[in-house]
Protein backbone atom coordinates (compact mmCIF):
# COMPACT_ATOMS: atom_id res chain seq x y z
CA UNK A 1 0.00 0.00 0.00
CA UNK A 2 0.78 3.47 -0.43
CA UNK A 3 0.16 6.49 1.16
CA UNK A 4 -2.17 9.07 -0.93
CA UNK A 5 -1.08 12.37 -1.74
CA UNK A 6 -4.69 14.09 -2.23
CA UNK A 7 -6.38 14.91 1.38
CA UNK A 8 -9.78 13.73 -0.46
CA UNK A 9 -8.77 10.56 -1.24
CA UNK A 10 -11.38 7.76 -0.14
CA UNK A 11 -14.73 10.41 0.13
CA UNK A 12 -13.82 11.79 -3.53
CA UNK A 13 -14.93 9.09 -6.01
CA UNK A 14 -12.18 10.97 -8.42
CA UNK A 15 -9.72 8.44 -7.59
CA UNK A 16 -9.78 4.84 -6.78
CA UNK A 17 -6.02 3.68 -6.45
CA UNK A 18 -4.04 6.30 -4.64
CA UNK A 19 -3.35 4.03 -2.31
CA UNK A 20 -1.24 1.72 -4.66
CA UNK A 21 1.96 2.10 -5.70
CA UNK A 22 1.96 3.10 -9.78
CA UNK A 23 3.69 -0.26 -10.92
CA UNK A 24 1.03 -1.96 -9.10
CA UNK A 25 -2.00 0.15 -10.63
CA UNK A 26 -0.37 -0.76 -14.23
CA UNK A 27 0.07 -4.14 -13.46
CA UNK A 28 -3.97 -4.29 -12.26
CA UNK A 29 -4.72 -2.62 -15.44
CA UNK A 30 -3.44 -5.28 -17.67
CA UNK A 31 -4.32 -8.05 -15.72
CA UNK A 32 -7.98 -7.09 -15.89
CA UNK A 33 -7.93 -6.50 -19.38
CA UNK A 34 -6.04 -9.90 -19.66
CA UNK A 35 -8.76 -11.45 -17.45
CA UNK A 36 -11.66 -10.08 -19.78
CA UNK A 37 -10.39 -11.51 -22.73
CA UNK A 38 -9.77 -15.30 -21.42
CA UNK A 39 -13.77 -14.85 -20.13
CA UNK A 40 -14.84 -14.09 -23.57
CA UNK A 41 -12.55 -15.91 -25.61
CA UNK A 42 -10.87 -18.59 -23.71
CA UNK A 43 -8.01 -20.38 -25.40
CA UNK A 44 -8.58 -17.96 -28.38
CA UNK A 45 -7.56 -14.48 -26.06
CA UNK A 46 -4.84 -12.75 -27.13
CA UNK A 47 -1.57 -11.92 -25.25
CA UNK A 48 -1.72 -8.18 -23.60
CA UNK A 49 1.38 -6.12 -23.85
CA UNK A 50 2.40 -4.32 -20.36
CA UNK A 51 0.55 -0.94 -19.77
CA UNK A 52 2.05 2.00 -20.96
CA UNK A 53 2.65 4.31 -17.83
CA UNK A 54 3.35 8.05 -17.52
CA UNK A 55 6.08 9.42 -16.66
CA UNK A 56 6.30 9.83 -12.55
CA UNK A 57 7.78 12.92 -10.63
CA UNK A 58 10.26 12.24 -7.19
CA UNK A 59 7.15 10.64 -5.39
CA UNK A 60 7.06 7.65 -7.98
CA UNK A 61 3.60 8.72 -9.47
CA UNK A 62 2.39 11.08 -12.26
CA UNK A 63 0.12 13.76 -10.83
CA UNK A 64 -1.28 17.13 -12.57
CA UNK A 65 -2.00 15.45 -16.00
CA UNK A 66 -5.25 15.99 -16.64
CA UNK A 67 -5.84 19.18 -19.01
CA UNK A 68 -9.29 18.51 -19.09
CA UNK A 69 -10.73 19.81 -15.17
CA UNK A 70 -14.50 18.97 -14.39
CA UNK A 71 -15.77 20.23 -11.19
CA UNK A 72 -19.50 19.81 -10.16
CA UNK A 73 -21.19 22.78 -7.76
CA UNK A 74 -23.02 21.33 -4.30
CA UNK A 75 -24.49 22.88 -1.91
CA UNK A 76 -22.82 22.46 1.98
CA UNK A 77 -24.41 22.32 5.19
CA UNK A 78 -24.57 25.78 6.24
CA UNK A 79 -26.36 26.79 3.13
CA UNK A 80 -23.88 28.37 0.58
CA UNK A 81 -22.30 26.89 -2.34
CA UNK A 82 -19.36 24.60 -2.93
CA UNK A 83 -16.69 23.51 -5.53
CA UNK A 84 -16.20 19.31 -5.92
CA UNK A 85 -16.62 16.07 -7.14
CA UNK A 86 -18.73 13.64 -6.77
CA UNK A 87 -18.67 11.64 -3.82
CA UNK A 88 -17.76 7.71 -4.28
CA UNK A 89 -20.60 5.56 -5.65
CA UNK A 90 -22.91 8.13 -5.49
CA UNK A 91 -24.60 11.64 -6.92
CA UNK A 92 -23.35 13.71 -3.23
CA UNK A 93 -20.67 16.40 -3.88
CA UNK A 94 -17.49 16.13 -1.90
CA UNK A 95 -16.24 19.85 -1.79
CA UNK A 96 -12.72 20.11 -2.04
CA UNK A 97 -9.35 22.57 -1.70
CA UNK A 98 -7.31 20.08 -4.07
CA UNK A 99 -6.88 17.74 -6.87
CA UNK A 100 -3.40 17.16 -7.69
CA UNK A 101 -4.33 15.33 -10.66
CA UNK A 102 -5.58 18.25 -12.32
CA UNK A 103 -3.02 20.67 -14.23
CA UNK A 104 -2.20 23.68 -11.72
CA UNK A 105 -3.72 26.58 -14.00
CA UNK A 106 -6.73 24.42 -13.84
CA UNK A 107 -7.09 24.48 -10.17
CA UNK A 108 -6.10 27.83 -9.82
CA UNK A 109 -8.92 28.94 -12.06
CA UNK A 110 -11.48 27.29 -10.87
CA UNK A 111 -11.02 27.87 -7.37
CA UNK A 112 -10.91 31.43 -7.77
CA UNK A 113 -14.00 31.45 -9.83
CA UNK A 114 -15.45 29.55 -7.13
CA UNK A 115 -14.52 32.62 -4.69
CA UNK A 116 -16.11 35.14 -6.55
CA UNK A 117 -19.45 32.94 -6.99
CA UNK A 118 -19.77 32.06 -3.14
CA UNK A 119 -19.18 36.08 -2.06
CA UNK A 120 -22.08 36.63 -4.60
CA UNK A 121 -23.95 33.66 -3.20
CA UNK A 122 -25.34 32.33 -6.44
CA UNK A 123 -26.90 29.06 -5.67
CA UNK A 124 -25.89 25.68 -6.60
CA UNK A 125 -28.61 24.12 -9.27
CA UNK A 126 -29.11 21.18 -6.79
CA UNK A 127 -30.95 17.85 -7.39
CA UNK A 128 -34.28 19.32 -8.62
CA UNK A 129 -32.17 22.11 -10.52
CA UNK A 130 -34.06 25.22 -9.06
CA UNK A 131 -30.62 26.71 -8.49
CA UNK A 132 -28.30 27.66 -11.22
CA UNK A 133 -25.03 26.39 -10.82
CA UNK A 134 -24.05 22.96 -12.26
CA UNK A 135 -20.64 22.12 -13.50
CA UNK A 136 -17.12 24.16 -14.30
CA UNK A 137 -15.29 22.70 -16.81
CA UNK A 138 -11.74 23.78 -17.83
CA UNK A 139 -9.16 23.29 -20.85
CA UNK A 140 -5.25 23.61 -20.29
CA UNK A 141 -3.26 23.34 -22.89
CA UNK A 142 0.16 20.83 -21.99
CA UNK A 143 2.00 23.51 -21.61
CA UNK A 144 -0.09 25.65 -19.02
CA UNK A 145 0.08 28.72 -21.67
CA UNK A 146 -3.81 28.80 -22.48
CA UNK A 147 -6.37 27.93 -20.68
CA UNK A 148 -10.65 28.19 -21.66
CA UNK A 149 -13.20 27.89 -19.42
CA UNK A 150 -17.19 26.95 -19.66
CA UNK A 151 -19.82 27.77 -16.59
CA UNK A 152 -22.61 25.23 -16.79
CA UNK A 153 -25.66 26.54 -15.22
CA UNK A 154 -29.17 26.09 -15.68
CA UNK A 155 -30.09 29.56 -16.97
CA UNK A 156 -28.45 32.60 -17.41
CA UNK A 157 -29.41 33.87 -14.20
CA UNK A 158 -28.82 37.90 -13.66
CA UNK A 159 -26.62 37.30 -10.47
CA UNK A 160 -23.90 35.39 -12.09
CA UNK A 161 -23.25 38.69 -13.99
CA UNK A 162 -21.51 41.13 -10.92
CA UNK A 163 -19.15 37.71 -10.05
CA UNK A 164 -17.89 36.70 -13.06
CA UNK A 165 -17.54 40.14 -14.49
CA UNK A 166 -15.19 40.18 -11.22
CA UNK A 167 -13.61 37.12 -11.79
CA UNK A 168 -12.36 38.35 -15.68
CA UNK A 169 -10.56 41.19 -14.29
CA UNK A 170 -8.41 39.23 -12.32
CA UNK A 171 -5.07 37.59 -13.04
CA UNK A 172 -6.54 33.40 -13.36
CA UNK A 173 -8.94 34.92 -16.10
CA UNK A 174 -8.94 32.44 -18.77
CA UNK A 175 -7.98 33.09 -22.34
CA UNK A 176 -11.93 32.17 -23.30
CA UNK A 177 -15.03 31.87 -20.73
CA UNK A 178 -18.37 30.49 -21.72
CA UNK A 179 -21.30 30.23 -20.66
CA UNK A 180 -23.83 26.67 -21.15
CA UNK A 181 -26.71 26.35 -20.16
CA UNK A 182 -28.33 23.09 -19.39
CA UNK A 183 -31.96 23.14 -17.89
CA UNK A 184 -32.66 19.10 -18.18
CA UNK A 185 -32.26 16.22 -15.86
CA UNK A 186 -30.64 14.12 -18.22
CA UNK A 187 -26.71 12.24 -18.16
CA UNK A 188 -24.88 15.01 -20.03
CA UNK A 189 -22.83 17.36 -17.94
CA UNK A 190 -23.86 20.35 -20.82
CA UNK A 191 -26.72 21.73 -22.30
CA UNK A 192 -27.25 22.60 -26.22
CA UNK A 193 -26.78 26.72 -25.96
CA UNK A 194 -23.35 27.85 -25.57
CA UNK A 195 -22.17 31.50 -25.04
CA UNK A 196 -18.19 33.00 -25.29
CA UNK A 197 -18.48 35.23 -22.98
CA UNK A 198 -14.61 36.81 -23.12
CA UNK A 199 -12.07 35.96 -25.50
CA UNK A 200 -10.56 33.46 -27.99
CA UNK A 201 -13.28 30.48 -29.49
CA UNK A 202 -10.42 28.17 -28.88
CA UNK A 203 -7.28 27.08 -27.25
CA UNK A 204 -4.06 25.35 -29.24
CA UNK A 205 -2.95 22.29 -28.39
CA UNK A 206 -0.13 20.12 -29.74
CA UNK A 207 -0.26 16.16 -30.24
CA UNK A 208 2.34 13.79 -31.99
CA UNK A 209 3.68 16.89 -33.56
CA UNK A 210 0.42 18.44 -35.29
CA UNK A 211 -2.12 20.97 -33.94
CA UNK A 212 -5.64 20.76 -32.67
CA UNK A 213 -7.99 23.97 -31.81
CA UNK A 214 -10.34 22.74 -29.41
CA UNK A 215 -13.61 24.41 -28.77
CA UNK A 216 -14.96 23.95 -25.01
CA UNK A 217 -18.03 21.25 -26.57
CA UNK A 218 -16.47 19.50 -28.46
CA UNK A 219 -14.81 15.86 -27.28
CA UNK A 220 -11.31 15.64 -26.99
CA UNK A 221 -8.81 13.41 -24.89
CA UNK A 222 -8.38 14.77 -21.52
CA UNK A 223 -4.86 13.79 -20.96
CA UNK A 224 -2.75 14.64 -23.74
CA UNK A 225 0.72 13.16 -22.86
CA UNK A 226 -1.66 9.71 -23.11
CA UNK A 227 -3.28 10.96 -26.49
CA UNK A 228 0.50 11.29 -28.02
CA UNK A 229 1.11 7.51 -27.16
CA UNK A 230 -2.75 6.55 -28.32
CA UNK A 231 -1.97 8.90 -31.50
CA UNK A 232 1.33 7.21 -32.24
CA UNK A 233 -0.03 3.52 -31.61
CA UNK A 234 -2.56 4.60 -34.23
CA UNK A 235 -0.26 5.34 -36.48
CA UNK A 236 2.43 2.78 -36.63
CA UNK A 237 -0.77 0.34 -37.31
CA UNK A 238 -1.51 1.82 -40.31
CA UNK A 239 0.72 0.46 -43.41
CA UNK A 240 2.25 3.71 -44.99
CA UNK A 241 4.26 1.59 -47.63
CA UNK A 242 1.19 3.16 -50.37
CA UNK A 243 -1.95 5.87 -49.51
CA UNK A 244 -4.33 3.77 -47.54
CA UNK A 245 -7.79 4.27 -47.95
CA UNK A 246 -9.13 4.77 -44.06
CA UNK A 247 -12.32 5.45 -42.52
CA UNK A 248 -12.14 7.19 -38.71
CA UNK A 249 -15.88 6.73 -37.24
CA UNK A 250 -16.34 8.52 -34.14
CA UNK A 251 -13.91 11.11 -35.17
CA UNK A 252 -14.34 13.96 -32.75
CA UNK A 253 -11.86 16.91 -33.91
CA UNK A 254 -9.51 14.72 -36.43
CA UNK A 255 -7.12 13.86 -33.39
CA UNK A 256 -6.27 10.58 -35.84
CA UNK A 257 -7.87 12.05 -39.27
CA UNK A 258 -5.37 14.93 -39.33
CA UNK A 259 -1.72 12.94 -38.78
CA UNK A 260 -3.50 10.37 -41.03
CA UNK A 261 -4.27 12.84 -44.34
CA UNK A 262 -1.14 14.59 -43.69
CA UNK A 263 0.96 11.79 -44.31
CA UNK A 264 -0.76 11.29 -47.23
CA UNK A 265 -4.11 8.59 -46.48
CA UNK A 266 -7.05 9.16 -47.86
CA UNK A 267 -9.40 9.68 -45.03
CA UNK A 268 -13.21 9.67 -44.27
CA UNK A 269 -14.12 11.06 -41.16
CA UNK A 270 -17.48 9.94 -39.16
CA UNK A 271 -18.90 12.12 -36.10
CA UNK A 272 -21.94 12.87 -35.20
CA UNK A 273 -21.09 16.27 -33.20
CA UNK A 274 -20.77 19.24 -35.28
CA UNK A 275 -18.99 21.32 -33.21
CA UNK A 276 -16.25 18.58 -33.56
CA UNK A 277 -16.64 18.43 -37.27
CA UNK A 278 -15.75 22.36 -37.32
CA UNK A 279 -13.09 21.59 -35.17
CA UNK A 280 -11.61 19.53 -37.73
CA UNK A 281 -12.39 21.46 -40.24
CA UNK A 282 -10.07 23.89 -38.88
CA UNK A 283 -7.40 21.87 -37.60
CA UNK A 284 -6.88 20.47 -40.96
CA UNK A 285 -6.65 24.18 -42.74
CA UNK A 286 -4.25 24.96 -39.44
CA UNK A 287 -1.51 21.91 -39.88
CA UNK A 288 -1.88 22.51 -43.74
CA UNK A 289 -3.89 18.87 -44.84
CA UNK A 290 -5.31 19.30 -48.46
CA UNK A 291 -8.74 18.85 -48.29
CA UNK A 292 -9.29 16.72 -50.80
CA UNK A 293 -7.36 13.90 -48.77
CA UNK A 294 -10.61 13.90 -46.22
CA UNK A 295 -14.01 13.71 -46.50
CA UNK A 296 -15.35 14.90 -42.78
CA UNK A 297 -19.46 13.88 -42.02
CA UNK A 298 -21.49 15.39 -39.58
CA UNK A 299 -23.39 12.26 -38.95
CA UNK A 300 -24.22 9.30 -36.75
CA UNK A 301 -21.94 6.13 -37.56
CA UNK A 302 -24.96 3.89 -37.19
CA UNK A 303 -26.11 6.28 -40.40
CA UNK A 304 -23.09 6.30 -41.85
CA UNK A 305 -22.41 2.66 -41.67
CA UNK A 306 -25.42 2.22 -44.29
CA UNK A 307 -24.46 4.39 -47.25
CA UNK A 308 -21.00 3.11 -46.87
CA UNK A 309 -21.51 -0.01 -47.75
CA UNK A 310 -20.49 0.56 -51.75
CA UNK A 311 -17.48 1.88 -50.46
CA UNK A 312 -13.61 0.01 -50.13
CA UNK A 313 -11.29 0.65 -47.06
CA UNK A 314 -8.04 -0.59 -46.23
CA UNK A 315 -8.14 0.67 -42.65
CA UNK A 316 -11.08 0.94 -39.95
CA UNK A 317 -10.26 3.63 -37.08
CA UNK A 318 -12.80 2.82 -34.09
CA UNK A 319 -12.66 5.05 -31.09
CA UNK A 320 -16.40 4.69 -29.83
CA UNK A 321 -18.06 6.37 -27.13
CA UNK A 322 -17.75 4.13 -23.28
CA UNK A 323 -20.98 2.01 -24.12
CA UNK A 324 -18.56 0.72 -27.16
CA UNK A 325 -20.28 -0.29 -30.86
CA UNK A 326 -23.63 -1.48 -31.66
CA UNK A 327 -24.14 -4.67 -33.13
CA UNK A 328 -24.88 -2.71 -36.76
CA UNK A 329 -21.61 -1.02 -36.25
CA UNK A 330 -19.88 -4.19 -35.74
CA UNK A 331 -21.20 -6.14 -38.21
CA UNK A 332 -21.04 -3.23 -40.77
CA UNK A 333 -17.45 -2.62 -40.30
CA UNK A 334 -16.22 -6.69 -40.02
CA UNK A 335 -18.66 -8.72 -42.13
CA UNK A 336 -19.69 -5.99 -45.28
CA UNK A 337 -17.11 -3.43 -45.11
CA UNK A 338 -14.23 -6.28 -44.73
CA UNK A 339 -11.43 -3.77 -44.25
CA UNK A 340 -7.47 -5.26 -43.90
CA UNK A 341 -7.20 -3.62 -40.83
CA UNK A 342 -9.50 -2.30 -37.85
CA UNK A 343 -7.21 -0.34 -35.01
CA UNK A 344 -9.80 0.06 -32.08
CA UNK A 345 -8.60 3.04 -29.58
CA UNK A 346 -10.96 1.16 -26.54
CA UNK A 347 -11.90 3.24 -23.01
CA UNK A 348 -14.33 0.64 -21.48
CA UNK A 349 -12.41 -2.96 -21.53
CA UNK A 350 -15.73 -4.53 -20.70
CA UNK A 351 -17.74 -3.59 -24.01
CA UNK A 352 -14.70 -4.16 -25.76
CA UNK A 353 -14.47 -7.53 -24.30
CA UNK A 354 -18.35 -8.36 -25.43
CA UNK A 355 -17.85 -7.47 -28.59
CA UNK A 356 -14.82 -9.54 -29.31
CA UNK A 357 -16.44 -13.13 -30.57
CA UNK A 358 -18.44 -11.89 -32.93
CA UNK A 359 -14.81 -9.90 -34.09
CA UNK A 360 -13.56 -12.81 -34.73
CA UNK A 361 -16.41 -14.68 -35.85
CA UNK A 362 -16.48 -13.03 -38.76
CA UNK A 363 -13.01 -14.07 -39.69
CA UNK A 364 -10.11 -11.48 -37.86
CA UNK A 365 -7.49 -11.67 -35.59
CA UNK A 366 -5.79 -9.59 -33.17
CA UNK A 367 -2.26 -8.55 -33.65
CA UNK A 368 -2.07 -6.54 -30.10
CA UNK A 369 -3.65 -5.17 -27.33
CA UNK A 370 -1.79 -2.50 -25.73
CA UNK A 371 -2.87 -0.82 -22.69
CA UNK A 372 -2.56 2.68 -21.97
CA UNK A 373 -2.32 4.89 -19.25
CA UNK A 374 -5.02 7.52 -19.33
CA UNK A 375 -6.00 7.89 -15.96
CA UNK A 376 -3.43 7.29 -13.60
CA UNK A 377 -5.07 6.35 -9.90
CA UNK A 378 -8.45 4.89 -11.35
CA UNK A 379 -9.91 1.78 -12.49
CA UNK A 380 -10.36 3.19 -16.00
CA UNK A 381 -8.71 1.24 -19.20
CA UNK A 382 -7.70 2.50 -22.22
CA UNK A 383 -6.44 0.14 -24.70
CA UNK A 384 -5.57 0.26 -28.81
CA UNK A 385 -6.17 -3.42 -30.40
CA UNK A 386 -5.20 -4.03 -33.81
CA UNK A 387 -7.05 -6.79 -35.68
CA UNK A 388 -6.54 -7.98 -39.12
CA UNK A 389 -8.30 -9.79 -41.58
CA UNK A 390 -7.48 -13.77 -41.50
CA UNK A 391 -7.98 -16.02 -44.71
CA UNK A 392 -10.41 -18.04 -42.30
CA UNK A 393 -12.14 -17.90 -39.61
CA UNK A 394 -10.81 -18.46 -36.11
CA UNK A 395 -12.64 -21.25 -34.18
CA UNK A 396 -14.37 -20.13 -30.95
CA UNK A 397 -13.01 -21.77 -27.81
CA UNK A 398 -14.37 -22.07 -23.94
CA UNK A 399 -13.17 -19.99 -21.52
CA UNK A 400 -9.71 -20.42 -19.37
CA UNK A 401 -8.21 -19.35 -16.81
CA UNK A 402 -5.33 -16.39 -17.66
CA UNK A 403 -2.15 -17.83 -17.93
CA UNK A 404 0.14 -17.82 -14.85
CA UNK A 405 2.23 -14.51 -16.13
CA UNK A 406 -0.41 -12.12 -15.29
CA UNK A 407 -0.88 -13.15 -12.06
CA UNK A 408 2.93 -12.41 -10.61
CA UNK A 409 2.93 -9.24 -8.28
CA UNK A 410 5.54 -6.33 -9.11
CA UNK A 411 8.03 -5.59 -6.63
CA UNK A 412 5.84 -2.46 -5.17
CA UNK A 413 7.44 1.10 -4.32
Amino acid sequence: MAEPLCRHFGPCGGCDWQDLSYAEQLFRKRGRLQELFHTALGADAPAVEPAIGMRVDETGWPWRFRQKASFVFGTGENGRVTIGHYAARSKGVVPIQECPVHADRANRLAFALYDHLARAQVPAAGVSLRGVLRHLIVRTTRDGREVGAMLVVTRNDKSLRKPVKAFLATEEAPDGFFLNVHDRLDSYMIGRETVRLSGRSHVKETVNGFSYLLSPTAFFQTNVEAADVIVRLVVEAIDHARPQRVLDLYSGSGLFTVPLAGRGHAVTAIEENRQSIDDAEANLRLNRVPARDVRLQATRVEDAMRRLQRDTFDTVILDPPRQGCTPDVIDGIFRRLRPRAVVYVSCNPEALAGELPAILGHGYGVDRVQPVDMFPHTTHIESVVTFSRQSSPRRRASAAAPPESTRRRPRRR
